[in-house]
């Protein structure tokens, strides 16, 4: 049976996405769960590592930081556009230097950063271990080497390592 849903709740979360997205007919039912069993098996024969979760009770409070961080730079990248020319704008590029090692970790840094709008991950060099990060409004690099490393960085150690 794990052969033939080798991730179930990856199935249903696509079925339930695309339904949401198509419209709940009967067809749309079964592409959904056509295109949700192809991409199961897709993702089967890459063989991922399974992530092990330290502390599973950590992950709603990330959620909330998270969210309310990508609420928070919204307004702020909003307000820069808003305002255009009345404020020098720097933007600029950091590197930080990482102790996550956890691949299932740092890619869940990346999406943090990049869907955090006035960031972008750009680059990690993994025999380094630091992480290069383009900022759209750069006024104290000291804030957000504290916001990666102690907002972030510091939570997914605790979930994943």
């Amino acid at each position: 049976m794990s052969r033939i849903f080798p991730y179930p709740l990856l199935i249903a979360s696509l079925v339930v996405m695309w339904m949401l997205l198509a419209g709940f007919t009967p067809g749309q039912l079964l592409v959904g769960i056509g295109v949700a069993l192809v991409a199961a098996q897709g993702l089967a024969a890459l063989q991922p590592a399974k992530p092990r979760l330290r502390r599973w009770d950590l992950l709603p409070k990330l959620v909330i930081i998270v969210l309310y961080d990508i609420v928070r730079s919204n307004i702020a990248v909003a307000r820069i556009i808003l305002e255009g020319s009345k404020r020098e704008r720097k933007s600029g590029f950091l590197t930080i230097p990482l102790d996550l090692r956890d691949p299932t970790a740092l890619a869940i840094l990346a999406v943090i950063l990049t869907s955090t709008p006035g960031t972008a991950w750009l680059d990690y060099n993994s025999a380094r271990g630091t992480l290069l990060l383009h900022v759209f409004d750069l006024v104290d690099e000291a804030e957000w080497f504290d916001l990666i490393k102690n907002r972030y960085e510091h939570m997914l150690l605790e979930i994943f390592e």
